[in-house]
């Protein structure tokens, strides 16, 4: 699997949304590259087969939009949808119908080009089931699923792992599902058994009223507490230390540079908006008098930005594919996700460069 062009596909995600896109569109412009990034050629019907004919008992004519084949029988089915529709339970009709008749396919695919919704046969063998195993959204990719995509690829193709990790991705995803909904708005049982635990007395109606607010409260600030705990996590271990000379450097008067609150804060959200394009271990920082470069691999020639944060006013300066520096004035250490594409496309020139 090309990890490059999955990161290229999220990026394509990024520009076009906004726009109509109809089903032919979303197809060649969104649904065939993902399909060229797990490796398979879709212009060879020995690989993958557009409107796939799947007739369903006396049925005829039936096709699904791609059917991905390994050794001359269908693996993946995929059915496309135009961009931006809900993809929804009744969206599936015929993904549902495909199933029984074609018992190589343990792989159904829907999607709009964005969301992917991955759906087996878990519960009942070749009778697809009513929810996806796994969702992958490109217009905010969580790149720990790169693993889960890869068994699906051509080279590093698993069907026996891929089906083995459905399981257990569907139920977390379910629980994960439950559990917001739940701090969202705790639910009666729930309030109960929290309630049950902490509280000596009777748990009357009233108790567990008071306690619907207490729990969702403490739910909360729980979550607060462990996004706090790790972001001060990553300041100490990814913050540069001042005798270290490789990632602190030293002005020509021997003054130790000191990399500040707001710098690390700045570098944390940056590291957190290229992750989208990149392992977030190859995102550095480099402390200089004047400036704070966020830099590629290290690499001083390959600096992605600057923080110009040592005045009265912040900015942030941002360079192009031709090297010239556009700087940007930011309020606040926030204000640099709405940078969020040009960071991108300043990380993307680097990367092309590597592709070739």
């Amino acid at each position: 699997m090309d990890q490059a062009k999955i990161f290229e596909l999220t990026n394509r995600v990024r520009q076009v949304q906004g726009q109509q896109l109809n089903e032919a569109m979303t197809k060649n412009s969104l649904v065939m590259p993902f399909i060229q990034a797990l490796g398979y050629d879709v212009f060879d019907p020995n690989e993958v087969v557009a409107e796939f004919t799947a007739d369903v008992g006396t049925k005829k004519g039936e096709k699904v939009d791609f059917a991905i084949m390994r050794d001359g029988l269908p693996a993946i089915m995929i059915e496309c949808k135009p961009m931006g529709m809900p993809l929804d339970g009744g969206k599936c009709n015929q993904l549902h119908r495909y199933f029984p008749t074609h018992t190589t396919t343990r792989i159904g695919i829907l999607t709009d080009g964005v969301t992917y919704l991955f759906f087996s046969d878990l519960e009942q063998q070749n009778i697809m089931d009513s929810r996806p195993f796994m969702k992958v959204d490109f217009g905010n990719f969580n790149d720990r699923l790169l693993p889960e995509i890869q068994k699906l690829s051509k080279d590093m193709w698993d069907l026996e792992a891929a089906l083995s990790s459905a399981s257990s991705l569907k139920y977390v995803s379910e629980a994960k599902k439950l559990f917001a909904q739940e701090s969202a708005s705790p639910s009666e049982d729930f309030v109960k058994y929290f309630a049950s635990r902490i509280y000596d007395g009777h748990v009357t109606a009233k108790v567990r009223e008071q306690f619907s607010s207490i729990v969702k409260r403490a739910i909360q600030e729980h979550i607060n507490d462990l996004i706090n705990s790790r972001l001060e996590s990553a300041k100490v271990d990814d913050i540069p230390k001042k005798d270290d000379a490789t990632e602190q450097q030293i002005d020509s008067d021997g003054t130790g540079i000191e990399t500040t609150d707001d710098e690390a804060v700045a570098f944390l959200i940056i590291k957190t908006i290229l992750r989208q394009a990149i392992s977030p271990s190859r995102i550095f920082i480099r402390d200089a008098k004047s400036y704070c470069a966020i830099v590629l691999d290290d690499n001083n020639r390959k600096t992605i930005c600057r923080l110009y944060f040592n005045g009265k006013k912040k900015s942030v300066g941002i360079f192009d594919a031709a090297k010239k520096e556009e700087r940007v004035a930011i309020e606040n250490e926030d204000d640099l996700f709405a940078c969020g594409d040009k960071l991108l496309a300043a990380l993307q020139t680097f990367l092309t460069g590597e592709q070739g």
